[in-house]
């Protein structure tokens, strides 16, 4: 068999991924939202250089990926390979019908509600109540990743720079302020497309290689076939495929945290016609970059149960990043490559912390243009994020995992919501909403304590989980019958 037909489950994946751009997002678009070019946006009739600042599309959308990039479509692509090439229809699906989705409608919905944010657009469409407890649900879960993508880039810019963790840290903390208090088109608006450069090379040098050695044949790649149809996990009865491989790749299939990270972009976007390149289109990239690192994780160690021993032998995600770099692109590659993988989680991170301000700001109704109200909001919001960095990381990501997921079934409720209130049909949110709710309740159940579950019997997870996810259906359509529904344009 030549060897370029190992290679069809992954050239279809990507294949796949910008067709559904180009078709499924464009319906989203047009069809569902309903996006209108002669719209005036939040960028133009609330403008204060600040937050709200028209930019150029481009620079929109560099900077929405590297928002919603960080770490995730690499290191939780590798870490979901370890499942077996069922991460290539997680990916798939998950980005064209649920995560694109999910993105697009937290940045159109901000857009038409004045750039607000994640909890205030699910206050407005799904109660008061719901509104407070995302106030502190958000907040919690932005500092956890704020605090993440301090220390996962402090390790590896002390791989290539030894001087301490402490220091780079520092440095760190020090950009993240800064980067949060300074108007948008300052900092992040000028130096994001250079990182955006340097993280592009890094997906597309590997890809290539990737190919290159599959054409090649020094590589073999495990392909999606009926027989592979099953967990590859070592450890299957702890690591179930069902829910845990939907929890483990979330960035590069359907992320919560996207959602507080496209209203930055709202306050920024000139026009509604962009909003399906810089929302959905970013996701898009983000479920490219994910296939592309699923693959060459499973590539590089033959195969899931390679990658799985590797696992197992002490390899993290971030030491096969690494080792990968520096086999298949040399010395002068790696170090692009690894500050390409250092710029994904910075440049998320400063966001994060940037997005949990302006919530703060919208729940307390402070004015952002003045800089003292910016500090005002920043000292102790990083005072806590100083503290926080004292806990263990992993721990920390264990609940960042798994409050992602349970965010984002929140935000497709609200756009399920939306849609229904303006006439709309629900199904192409509310089927997704469902499959996540369901996915989000079944990992409480079964999933191991130390990954945040109570590691209850699988049969009794989904049984718990499908009740929960009917009663929040049942409830959800109570609510919709009390809304005056407009009707379809």
């Amino acid at each position: 068999m030549p060897t370029f037909v190992t290679m069809i489950t992954f050239i279809t994946s990507i294949v796949l991924l910008i067709l559904g751009f180009l078709f499924y997002g464009k319906f989203v678009e047009k069809r569902l939202f309903a996006a209108d070019p002669n719209r005036v946006t939040p960028a133009v009739s609330h403008r204060d250089g600040v937050d709200f600042q028209p930019l150029k599309p481009w620079r929109i959308f560099v900077i929405q990926f590297l928002n919603i990039a960080g770490l995730g479509p690499i290191f939780g692509a590798i870490l979901g390979a370890a499942y077996g090439p069922l991460a290539y229809v997680w990916i798939v699906v998950g980005c064209i019908f649920m995560g694109a989705v999910h993105d697009f409608f937290a940045g159109m919905i901000s857009l038409r509600s004045n750039g607000r944010g994640a909890p205030s657009i699910i206050g407005m469409y799904l109660g008061k109540g719901i509104k407070i407890l995302m106030q502190v649900f958000v907040a919690v879960l932005l500092i956890g990743i704020g605090c993440s993508f301090v220390t996962g880039p402090a390790d590896l810019l002390n791989t290539l720079a030894p001087v301490s963790k402490l220091f780079w840290v520092i440095i760190i903390f020090v950009y993240y302020i800064l980067a949060t208090l300074v108007p948008i088109d300052k900092i992040i608006g000028r130096i994001y497309p250079y990182l955006g450069a340097v993280l592009l090379f890094m997906a597309v040098a590997v890809g290539c290689a990737l190919i290159v050695k599959g054409l090649g044949g020094s590589i073999q790649l495990t392909e999606l076939t009926f027989d592979n149809f099953r967990n590859f996990h070592s450890n299957p009865d702890k690591f179930i495929l069902f829910p845990m491989l939907f929890i483990v790749i979330s960035c590069g299939a359907i992320s919560g945290f996207h959602s507080t990270q496209s209203p930055i972009m709202a306050r920024c976007l000139p026009n509604e016609k962009y909003g399906r390149p810089v929302f959905y289109g970013a996701m898009i990239c983000e479920g490219i970059v994910a296939a592309i690192w699923a693959t060459t994780a499973m590539a590089y160690t033959d195969g899931p149960e390679g990658l799985n021993a590797a696992a197992a032998a002490g390899n993290t995600p971030a030491i096969l990043v690494n080792a990968i770099c520096k086999d298949w692109l040399g010395k002068v590659g790696a170090v692009v490559a690894l500050l390409g993988v250092i710029a994904c989680p910075i440049t998320s991170g400063d966001t994060a912390f940037r997005s949990l301000r302006l919530i703060v700001a919208d729940a307390f109704h402070i004015g952002q243009k003045p800089i003292l109200n910016r500090i005002g909001i920043a000292f102790p919001m990083f005072a806590i994020a100083v503290l926080v960095c004292t806990f263990d990381f992993s721990t920390i990501w264990n609940y960042v995992g798994i409050s992602n997921q349970v965010l984002a079934s929140i935000v497709l409720w609200t756009a399920t919501r939306y849609l229904y209130k303006h006439g709309k049909n629900p199904l192409f949110t509310g089927i997704p909403a469902t499959f996540l709710t369901y996915v989000c309740v079944c990992y409480f159940m079964v999933a191991p304590g130390k990954a945040g579950g109570l590691s209850l019997p699988v049969t009794t997870g989904h049984i718990v989980a499908a009740v929960a996810t009917i009663a929040v259906v049942a409830l959800f359509s109570t609510g919709n019958k009390k809304l005056k529904r407009r009707p379809s344009k």
